[in-house]
């Protein structure tokens, strides 16, 4: 999972709140099929994951690997 040389470290904190999703989606579209990336964020990043359902129905795997309460982390790995 994290430790797989195919993951990707993307600390979305210090990124300025208007660019953080285009980042994001930018960085995930970027990743060859198979790899993930580590998303950490100050704040729970559920509507995120909501755009993702919408805009890449299949294309993703969404899996939490901390909850809060000051940092959240999630292993967004790119199917197909």
């Amino acid at each position: 999972m994290v430790d797989n040389k195919d993951t990707l470290v993307l600390d979305a904190r210090p990124i300025v709140p208007k660019e953080k999703h285009p980042t994001i989606h930018a960085t995930f579209e970027g990743l060859a099929p198979g790899a993930s990336m580590l998303l950490i964020n100050d704040h729970d990043p559920k509507p995120l994951y909501y755009e993702f359902s919408f805009e890449k129905p299949g294309m993703f795997k969404w899996e939490y690997t901390e909850q809060g309460p000051e940092v959240w982390k999630v292993v967004i790995t790119k199917i197909g």
